[in-house]
């Protein structure tokens, strides 16, 4: 009776009971016919809700929050009031519960967390010095949320911790050096589509073709290098090398030019540590545009090299990992414990991410002992080193609930555990030796210096992990070496093209603090020759990637190949699935999972089809169980069909002209892939909200949850202050109350060794 008074006879009540008894009639005129009891369409009730309070059902207001700022309710079709009035709506219910959250703020739990492999490398790198191929010592980690680094998903087992030991004693080995090692073969493989026609970065100017291998040669030492290669071919005719020479040059210093041959042994020496070694054909000019030899694409080229060693090594030598490791040794002066002592503390503060107990000593000290009787100082250290990277601590990340709050109450995680967190974000590896102090000095937490030091690792190169690690799982980049398009026009190189573009691209938002809304707008993209040619850019040449000015067509990452290649199937495009891709990955509204025993679209087989893929997907939409979903996802997806499935520009498909308009749900029209643009930075808060929500996950190595999202507004919201830079949506999350703080458990926490923490 009130609501009815309310709607009738506002002054009655005042303005405060009308401003939201007027969020009450657009519930009820717009949704409540769907949304109810009865129907419950969506799993979505809400005819017994209060706008007026949504701090009592959160959760259920958050969704709808999510829905209508995304412009995806009500659906297309149904009635709804004018945009404003759905934003309004919206920012009104998102307020209550941002007022309600800051009176009982709930910055959520995370589990205990596995290094995943990425992270176990890259903390392997920066206590060491040395690079690993973590690909052959653990297994892929599981994915959650988008991601690989969600503390739920990184299960363990006795046969990962299994690997887990193995590897670190492989490790151990590596960085100290064992001359005990035995000889062993490592093979290199070519991708049998690069094209090795044209130069190939990294190698020598003047040559084509090749690889460029990063290789850790364990000690000073001989070591045999095989190069087989194939000759060239003609049809299916085979020609020979036609008097190529083949150049092998280690560190870019030629140490053999030969004539190609299908196998090629020489033996070299070389000292202990990482070494570029290049394999290479010499680039012939030019002689004539007659000569089939020089226009045909099916060159010679390297196939593959072998590098079996260490033989008649003459010692451990002095690589990287070893000056960083032997900070002293043995003398008059000091002692062998002395000195070993001092070794261990040192790599244990790093590697536990905090100061070593004399407990944590001592026990690596006893490993460092038993292999000093046997093998000698450098034997003991090689121990306790192993010691070190299988310790939990090293393996694990773990935040503890302190003794005095009650269950339930929110407390602030330490300077220990807030550096970790900091430096797993940013660099996906462990604090430095600045950062880890400022956390044993209790500094850390203090907000100018955790904002200097939020810059400043971002600044850093190790920040890269953010385009590599973040970038790669958020963009599906990870996903283009699966990719095996039918398209004559596609190969390694242009692969590999497509993944540098957008890995440079999102780096400059990074490195240059872009607004992040120019990751939909930027005017300016990276390119090869090859690549260059691919988008019709004129003007490059080489295989340097440089900046360049793109056309209207090619604006943001929209227009990247990248995107468009892992948004395709093998032999089309997928409105369906460049359609998802966007409204999970930049507008945070995934749709529905498809009805069962939805029938196919239906495929060419290899034979050519009446109709673009358009049509095929109208004749699709006419069953009923798909139609729902596929007014969601289709016109996003058709505004992108002028791109091919490798992302080059058509304007015809099956000989059908293509059609890319269409009508988003709240009725906003779409025209090609400039208006699909427009239609997002329309609405920016939306992208920059899921950038933030993403982000926020990768962070806290932890979904984003109903109660994170008054955090994920105040960090946008604070963010549009500053023109959406990148560095203020990273200082937003490094402030926010769910980076910083937890929530006790209701129950007893573990120790790393299970015991119950009374």
């Amino acid at each position: 009776m009130r609501r009815l008074l309310a709607l009738c006879c506002p002054m009655l009540f005042g303005a405060a009971s009308y401003a939201q008894t007027s969020e009450e009639a657009l519930l009820h005129q717009y949704c409540t016919a769907c949304h109810n009891e009865k129907l419950k369409t969506g799993g979505l009730v809400l005819d017994k809700l209060d706008p007026a309070h949504p701090e009592s059902s959160p959760e259920t207001w958050e969704k709808v929050v999510r829905k209508v700022r995304a412009g995806m309710m009500p659906p297309s079709g149904a009635r709804r009031p004018d945009r404003a009035s759905l934003d309004g709506f919206a920012a009104t219910i998102a307020a209550r519960l941002d007022n309600a959250a800051a009176a009982r703020p709930n910055p959520g739990t995370t589990g205990l967390h596995r290094l995943n492999r990425t992270e176990y490398a890259n903390a392997i790198r920066d206590l060491l010095s040395l690079e690993i191929d973590v690909s052959s010592l653990l297994p892929a980690d599981d994915s959650s949320e988008g991601f690989d680094n969600i503390a739920e998903a990184l299960s363990v087992s006795p046969a990962l911790l299994e690997r887990y030991v193995s590897a670190a004693e492989k490790i151990s080995r590596l960085a100290v050096g064992d001359p005990g090692i035995s000889p062993s073969t490592v093979t290199y493989r070519v991708p049998t589509d690069l094209s090795q026609a044209d130069h190939i970065e990294g190698l020598p100017l003047g040559t084509r073709g090749g690889t460029l291998i990063r290789h850790n040669f364990p000690l000073d030492a001989g070591y045999a290098i095989k190069v087989r290669a194939r000759g060239g071919a003609i049809g299916l005719g085979a020609v020979g090398f036609q008097g190529d020479q083949i150049e092998v040059t280690l560190d870019g210093e030629r140490i053999k030019l030969v004539n190609a041959v299908p196998s090629l042994d020489l033996q070299i020496r070389v000292n202990a540590g990482p070494h570029a070694l290049g394999v290479a054909f010499v680039k012939k000019s030019a002689i004539g545009a007659d000569d089939l030899w020089q226009i045909y694409a099916n060159n010679s080229g390297i196939q593959n090299v072998a590098i079996t060693g260490p033989l008649d090594p003459s010692g451990a030598g002095d690589t990287p990992s070893r000056r960083r490791i032997f900070v002293c040794r043995p003398s008059p002066d000091m002692d062998e414990v002395v000195c070993a002592r001092q070794i261990i503390a040192k790599l244990a503060r790093r590697a536990y991410r905090q100061p070593a107990t004399d407990g944590d000593v001592e026990t690596l000290m006893g490993f460092y002992e038993e292999a000093r009787r046997q093998g000698g100082f450098e034997a003991g250290i090689r121990q306790a080193l192993a010691r070190i990277l299988v310790g939990p601590r090293f393996v694990f990340r773990f935040e503890s609930d302190p003794e005095s709050p009650a269950p339930g109450t929110a407390y602030r995680i330490t300077d220990l555990e807030l550096a970790s967190l900091l430096s797993f974000f940013l660099w996906s590896s462990i604090p430095d030796e600045e950062l880890l102090e400022l956390a044993i000095e209790d500094k850390l937490h203090e907000p100018a210096t955790l904002e200097q030091q939020a810059r400043r690792m971002l600044a850093d190169p190790r920040s890269e992990s953010l385009v590599t690690n973040f970038g790669g799982q958020w963009l599906y980049l990870r996903e283009l070496k699966n990719q095996r398009p039918e398209s004559k026009d596609f190969n390694e190189n242009l692969r590999e093209a497509f993944k540098r573009e957008t890995e440079l691209f999102f780096e400059s938002i990074i490195r240059e603090d872009h607004n992040v809304l120019d990751l939909l707008n930027a005017g300016y993209t990276f390119v090869d020759e090859q690549l260059a040619r691919h988008y019709g850019i004129h003007g490059v040449h080489g295989s340097r990637f440089r900046r360049v000015a793109l056309p209207e067509n090619r604006r943001g990452m929209l227009g990247q190949g990248s995107i468009l290649l892992v948004t395709s199937v093998a032999n089309r495009t997928s409105p369906v699935a460049r359609g998802k891709w966007i409204l999970e990955n930049l507008m945070g509204s995934p749709p529905p999972l498809p009805p069962p025993n939805v029938p196919p679209l239906k495929e060419s087989a290899g034979q050519a089809m009446a109709g673009s893929v358009r049509q095929r997907m109208e004749e699709h939409r006419n069953n009923a169980a798909c139609a729902a979903c596929h007014k969601i996802m289709d016109p996003i997806g058709f505004s992108l069909e002028n791109y091919d499935l490798i992302g080059k520009w058509r304007t015809s498909d099956e000989g059908t002209p293509i059609e890319a308009s269409g009508e988003l749900v709240d009725g906003t029209r779409l025209d090609g892939p400039a208006g699909l643009r427009q239609a997002l930075l329309s609405r920016s808060d939306v992208f920059v909200s899921t950038l933030t929500e993403k982000l926020l996950t990768y962070a806290l190595g932890r979904g984003v949850r109903y109660y994170d999202m008054p955090a994920v507004r105040a960090i946008t919201r604070a963010a549009a202050e500053n023109d959406y830079r990148f560095s203020s949506l990273v200082s937003g999350i490094v402030n926010s109350t769910a980076f910083q703080m937890r929530v006790k458990e209701p129950y007893p926490s573990r120790d790393l060794q299970g015991a119950v923490k009374e």
